[in-house]
């Protein structure tokens, strides 16, 4: 059986009304709040018949979605779950559920070798281990990065939803070095990850070049929906992060040639992850490799290199070099006091 939009979100706001023990809930109660829902969501200002909810609540209460929700009519008037702890969102997957989403993982895996679908392998494998999880009792055979603590993952489908649609935001931001919260206008246009963190490049409606803003750093917005929307015109997004690492980058800014010199021991790690896509091998010593890429200088990439250590020697462009023989002097000054 398919279940359209409307259908899910009536059965969401009765499980929302059902879990409310605060509260009493008539069936004249449940039409009210369903309309509500969604004028608000979807600008049906028709409401919800009677008729529609009855059959909501026997479908809620049968096996046909897998929900068996137990749902009781107290004093023949009022609804409720009479299990307190109950929610349709708790409700385990169907077995008809399970078997057709393992049709679909299957069908997936065998485009799994088509460039077009390098970037769902991981998506699969996910959910091709939570279904095994489902349906064995076992312990989880492959772990993916997360990080629960990192904060604004909660706003990511909102924004995507106002790229999606152009819509203007309002946003609350505060950056690591301010001492308070701003409140600014923002055309959103892309959101991007790098490293298991998010952030939303856009534009001020007071500044004409494009920003990045950390999601976590996001207190807070609203859509504005009296607001125009302004395109940023002349860059290509599907492009603009081509060539350079992280999402540290204004309009202006072009790759320069990277060279890198690895030793011997280290070189195997950056040969089998390259660092970037441009990534070549430009030279082979007895000791060391030198290898080259095509990026944008930014504070990503001195992060990239500082990571490897003694390991790896920038050779050009000098700009870079001295950044990070700076950055590298002062790092062993911290240390000189305890140590000498």
């Amino acid at each position: 059986m398919s279940v359209n939009k409307l259908a899910l979100i009536r059965y969401k706001t009765i499980d929302t009304c059902l879990k409310n023990r605060y509260r009493k809930w008539t069936l004249e109660d449940l039409i009210e709040k369903v309309s509500d829902v969604l004028y608000e969501s979807e600008g049906i200002a028709s409401g919800v018949s009677r008729r529609t909810i009855q059959a909501d609540i026997q479908l809620m209460r049968s096996d046909k979605l897998g929900y068996n929700a137990p749902i009781v009519v107290l004093n023949k008037k009022y609804y409720a779950y009479d299990d307190p702890a109950y929610s349709i969102t708790n409700a385990p997957i169907n077995d008809a559920d399970v078997d057709k989403m393992k049709e679909i993982v299957g069908l997936l895996k065998q485009f799994n070798g088509f460039t077009y679908f390098d970037d769902m392998s991981d998506i699969i494998a996910r959910l091709e281990n939570n279904l095994y999880q489902s349906t064995h009792q076992s312990k989880n055979c492959i772990q993916f990065e997360n990080n629960k603590q990192l904060k604004g993952l909660s706003f990511i489908s909102p924004l995507y939803q106002a790229i999606l649609h152009k819509r203007p935001l309002l946003i609350e931001y505060k950056s690591f070095k301010a001492l308070q919260s701003q409140q600014q206008i923002y055309y959103p246009y892309l959101l991007k990850e790098y490293r298991n963190r998010w952030f939303l490049i856009a534009k001020s409606k007071k500044a004409a070049t494009l920003l990045t803003l950390a999601l976590d750093r996001i207190i807070d917005f609203q859509e504005l929906t009296k607001e125009k929307f302004v395109e940023y015109d002349g860059i290509d997004f599907e492009k603009y992060y081509d060539d350079l690492l992280g999402v540290t980058k204004s309009a202006n800014d072009r790759a320069q040639k990277v060279l890198l010199e690895v030793d011997k021991l280290h070189a195997p790690y950056i040969l089998t992850k390259p660092l970037h896509h441009s990534q070549s091998v430009v030279a082979e010593k007895e000791q060391s490799i030198i290898i080259r890429i095509d990026v944008v200088l930014n504070f990503e990439l001195e992060k990239e290199v500082l990571s490897f250590g003694e390991c790896v020697k920038v050779l050009g462009p000098r700009l870079l070099a001295s950044r990070i023989k700076r950055r590298l002097k002062k790092a062993a000054e911290r240390y000189s006091d305890k140590l000498s």
